[in-house]
């Protein structure tokens, strides 16, 4: 579904339910009592309150960010969401809280892609239940995380998170579970600090995921204006951007992501401070970023992504090896890296799969190139050796940023080794090397390559390669060519070897 067709779609929901509207109907209001069928025949400054269990939510709240006004009740005529769209596991998590007297409300993502027609990739789920009463409930619940303390429901391959509605935060503040932690940077270390549904809203980071839909009553509630900011085709902080992004510089990263996917505009206020702060992503936890790495190049917006994070000085502080040499869009590291995106987003695009291991191989290749230059000039090693020390070094610099798992930095090395034994042409040896595993991926590497670099010897290797393939029959690993020659025999021990003997037996 286009952008433009979506931001209409919304145009008409929101024509309803903003603030500027009044609404003289009770047909939204069939659930509740008299008196607050009676306020919602009111403009939507005084909306129908939340559901039974957040009855002190209505007025207004003078908490740490400021006043928080009401929420914007979209009932279930008003919305297209179903639960027909819902999974049935979120489902039966819902009624299950909702069952035993808590609040349960989808949350976050998951509302804002069924709002735009799209299909969410999971399920959240908010409560106002504690980690250790959502554990009591469930047999398949386990409690996870020590910055942020969640339970995940687990069917199957199937996993339903769901967050404690979380509270308001100090230095200080710390009783029991609640506990609330920074670094000197004002990143969020710890996290555990609960509190109510509004303040739990002001917590999340965009407005558009500040939206949340109650099994109760099936209605969406907006406590951020996020239908507003859709319908403007904008993104937006909720809160002070400079401290939202020091308390979790992760954030820069989702901005970027949530805008390229949505089709949105990081609005002013919330894309000024990224620039400045972009240095604190330096503190983010190797293996995290590896996560944000793979949601930002491995669906279908690698490109837009790449320039985007470029643009706002963040894509240098994923692989810091690339910082000088992305200055320059004539590079060959930036056209390679640029070129390993547009190739991504086609074969995602063509429903194809894309291996992490070949899009790192592809980042660092120039670097690692470079190193077994120096290294070769320096030590005088082999080329083949080179390249496995240059090939370690990149990998040890890169896990600062990013943590490489190995089921990836194995095949990396595979490729980068392959390049050079690719260069040899003999019969034997090139039937031989048919049957490796990542041949394919080393093949079509050296076609990228060849492209970016514009060299005859290159594009002449890849021709090879290519014709090779076509005359030569399919060749498996099992179908490689043994080694001939005689079976050489294990050596037979001596009369005098060293062995003890048994000693005979005594004669009578």
């Amino acid at each position: 579904m286009r952008s433009s067709t979506i931001i209409k779609r919304l145009a008409r929901i929101a024509q309803k339910v903003l603030p500027s509207r009044k609404r003289t109907s009770r047909s939204d209001t069939p659930e509740h009592s008299p008196e607050q069928s009676n306020a919602a025949s009111d403009a939507r400054t005084a909306p129908p309150t939340a559901p039974a269990a957040n009855k002190k939510s209505v007025g207004k709240r003078q908490g740490k960010q400021g006043t928080q006004t009401l929420p914007i009740r979209i009932p279930r005529s008003e919305h297209p969401i179903s639960r027909e769209h819902i999974s049935d596991n979120a489902l039966k998590v819902l009624y299950r809280l909702h069952n035993s007297g808590f609040d349960a409300y989808l949350v976050g993502g998951c509302v804002r892609d069924l709002l735009l027609g799209l299909q969410p990739k999971d399920f959240d789920v908010a409560t106002n239940a504690k980690p250790e009463e959502i554990k009591n409930l469930f047999n398949n619940c386990r409690l996870i995380g020590r910055r942020f303390r969640l339970a995940h429901i687990v069917f199957g391959r199937d996993v339903i998170e769901v967050a404690t509605f979380r509270g308001h935060h100090s230095d200080d503040e710390e009783s029991g579970t609640q506990r609330s932690k920074q670094s000197e940077h004002g990143m969020l270390l710890r996290d555990n600090v609960y509190g109510s549904i509004e303040e739990d809203a002001q917590r999340r980071d965009f407005t558009v995921n500040a939206l949340y839909y109650s099994i109760a009553d099936f209605a969406i509630y907006d406590y951020a204006n996020g239908l507003a900011d859709l319908n403007q085709g904008q993104l937006r902080l909720i809160g002070d951007p400079e401290q939202r992004y020091r308390e979790d510089p992760v954030r820069m990263l989702r901005a970027v992501r949530f805008a390229t996917k949505l089709g949105l505009r990081i609005e002013d206020s919330t894309r000024k401070p990224i620039k400045p702060l972009s240095g604190l992503l330096d503190n983010i936890p190797p293996a995290r970023l590896f996560e944000e790495f793979l949601k930002l190049f491995l669906h279908r917006r690698a490109l837009a992504n790449f320039e985007y994070l470029h643009e706002l000085n963040l894509f240098q502080y994923l692989f810091p090896v690339l910082k000088s040499a992305l200055k320059n869009p004539e590079s060959l590291e930036y056209r390679m890296v640029r070129q390993a995106f547009v190739d991504t987003d086609e074969r995602l695009n063509q429903d194809k799969g894309v291996n992490p291991a070949y899009l790192f191989a592809a980042i660092l290749w120039y670097p690692v190139a470079a190193r077994a230059d120096e290294i070769i000039l320096e030590s005088g090693l082999t080329e083949y050796d080179a390249y496995q020390v240059a090939a370690a070094d990149a990998l040890s610099r890169q896990s600062r940023s990013i943590s490489i798992p190995k089921r990836f930095s194995l095949p990396m090395r595979d490729i980068w080794l392959l390049q050079l034994r690719l260069q040899q042409t003999q019969p034997k040896r090139a039937i031989r090397l048919l049957s490796h595993p990542k041949f394919r991926a080393a093949y079509d590497f050296l076609l990228l390559r060849a492209r970016i670099e514009n060299d005859p010897k290159l594009k002449q290797l890849g021709e090879f390669w290519t014709d090779f393939q076509r005359q030569s029959p399919e060749v498996t690993p099992e179908a490689a060519p043994k080694p001939t020659g005689p079976r050489k025999s294990r050596p037979r021990r001596g009369r005098n070897s060293s062995r003890r003997r048994k000693p005979a037996a005594k004669k009578d």
